[in-house]
């Protein structure tokens, strides 16, 4: 008897599956990035009319979404009705607010994956919705409906038609299934950016009003009027008072805390204290515990119980700042928590519901971060409902005036001496300076400044000359943990083993001082070593 064949078999179909599954996951991802891009409803309608159809082989489509009565639904993107070939005078898109319960949208709802119906039958049954015979009679014979959700809320379905028999498979259902939960988010995407631009509208009809310079002056631990920090005062308030995930992205030292700590305030949690953990400056091996707590007993020196960080902003906002330092595995347990709201400690035997407002923030791109895979696009996703991107010091120039008079007068305050105001020639050595290190750099220059200063008036600034790199032909590859650690190391010693404050190394490299002593916990690097000439 010949054995060799059917294992031969097997095998070329294991790795047919294999290939199938690998076109879906490429398929799912590039489709998930066209969703997660649209902000606006006709760009979802481009994606599901130009690429979605003919990867299904469906000829039209209406997505449907339930509405705020919670009993009805109504279409929220449909085919154009001029291109669809009709044999009467009726269109099959039902513009007016339909019953859930009309035994279609009702049980494709309840489905837990994708439902393929056959029209000539469904057309037989006295009740069926009008809309079913409608598109029977525009020649479609076969129906797959998919249940849209959003954090496991049921948003509405997306109906794919076709004009003959056997176009659907369920060999497609679990492609349509993670496509569809990607269409969830990025209607929700799509609906709060069509908010924010009715707020906008409404805004602008109260300029002038004291309402609005209200809100003007609300976020006054952020300072300046430039035209780029007005953008963000106007986000700050239009973002406030929803209960969206917030993702604030900027370089090192821009005020991402500042902008946390301004939505919270703004929101109507405020009465409760926002959470606040560096998922840099904490070890990998003990930020789950930080995040979501433990149990007595559940490893080796859990001496006592541990409420996490998301137990205690229960009703209140939790700020994750350095998102994108968290591992994988944190992220997918992160990932939980924004669709399930529930969290489980270390040693727990059961899940814990949470009502967390979640902000977080990175100096990082995470999108270059997802296509390299160390960050996942699925809790990217989740994050990025409601971005806000800050803008360097060096965008906003004509803010450093007041921004260095604010210091001025803070740290006169603090150290109790009578330095007042900066001369035009100090100030223009600030103006022409490039900040690395943003404001949080500019601030420390400030406050070194007033403690050397002797009169009322800064004359000078004490900045740092960068040299340009010396380039050669010539090079030695070396391990780039090793190049990181020589380059950090000749830093530090260049500060005379200053880690952070002004002329620190953390400003030098851009970086904030936790994350500067992480890296320097993982390198080895010692303060022993910078005693070495």
């Amino acid at each position: 008897m010949d054995w060799k064949q059917p294992i031969t078999v097997s095998h070329n179909h294991l790795l047919e599956q294999l290939t199938i599954k690998e076109k879906e996951q490429s398929t799912l991802l590039y489709l998930s990035n066209k969703i997660a891009a649209a902000q606006k409803r006709d760009e979802l309608w481009n994606v599901i009319t130009d690429q979605l159809l003919s990867l299904f082989g469906g000829k039209y489509y209406t997505l449907c979404l339930i509405n705020e009565d919670g009993k009805t639904h109504s279409p929220f993107l449909h085919t154009q009705e001029g291109t669809i070939k009709r044999r009467v005078d009726e269109s099959p898109i039902m513009h007016k607010a339909h019953d859930i319960e009309d035994g279609i949208f009702n049980i494709a709802l309840a489905a837990e994956e994708p439902i393929i119906f056959d029209l000539k039958k469904l057309i037989r049954n006295k009740n069926v919705p009008p809309y079913i015979i409608h598109w029977h009679n525009t020649g479609i014979r076969e129906m797959m409906v998919s249940k849209i959700s959003n954090t496991n809320q049921a948003k509405g379905l997306l109906y794919l038609y076709a004009d003959e028999y056997g176009a659907f498979s369920p060999n497609q259902f679990p492609l349509l299934t993670g496509i569809a939960g990607m269409m969830g988010m990025g209607i929700s995407n799509i609906l709060a950016n069509e908010k924010i631009a009715r707020q906008e509208a409404e805004i602008e009809q109260l300029k002038g009003s004291s309402i609005y310079v209200h809100q003007q002056h609300h976020h006054a631990q952020l300072i300046g009027s430039s035209p780029e920090i007005q953008k963000i005062y106007k986000l700050i308030s239009l973002v406030a008072t929803a209960e969206s995930t917030v993702i604030i992205t900027g370089e090192t030292g821009t005020g991402k805390e500042l902008v946390a700590t301004a939505i919270h305030q703004a929101s109507p949690r405020a009465h409760q204290e926002m959470i606040r953990i560096n998922c840099a400056a904490i070890p990998a091996s003990l930020i789950e515990s930080e995040l979501f707590g433990h149990e007595k007993g559940s490893f080796t020196g859990a001496t006592e119980k541990r409420i996490g960080k998301f137990e205690q902003a229960d009703n209140s906002t939790i700020f994750l700042d350095e998102i994108g330092e968290l591992s994988l595995e944190l992220q997918a347990k992160l990932l939980r928590v924004l669709q399930e709201r529930e969290i489980e400690r270390i040693g727990g035997k059961g899940s814990i519901r949470v009502n967390v407002r979640i902000i977080a923030a990175t100096n990082r791109n995470l999108e270059k971060e997802v296509q390299a895979g160390r960050f996942r696009s699925d809790l990217y996703y989740r994050l990025n409902v409601f971005p806000v991107s800050l803008p360097p010091l060096r965008q906003r120039k004509e803010d450093i005036p007041v921004l260095v008079n604010h210091f001025i007068h803070r740290y006169a305050k603090q150290t109790r001496k009578k330095v007042t105001n900066i001369s035009q020639k100090a100030l223009n050595s600030l103006l022409n300076y490039a900040w690395p290190g943003n404001i949080r750099e500019l601030e420390h220059h400030i406050e070194r400044a007033v403690l050397l200063c002797t009169g009322t008036t800064i004359n000078q600034v004490n900045l740092p000359v960068h040299q340009p790199a010396q380039t050669t032909d010539n090079f030695e590859i070396i391990p780039l943990a090793a190049m990181e650690r020589e380059y950090i190391l000749k830093v530090l010693k260049t500060c005379k083993g200053k880690v952070s404050g002004p002329n620190g190394a953390a400003i030098m490299l851009g970086l904030p001082p936790t994350t500067l002593i992480s890296k320097m916990q993982k390198l080895n690097i010692k303060k022993e070593l910078l005693l070495v000439s």
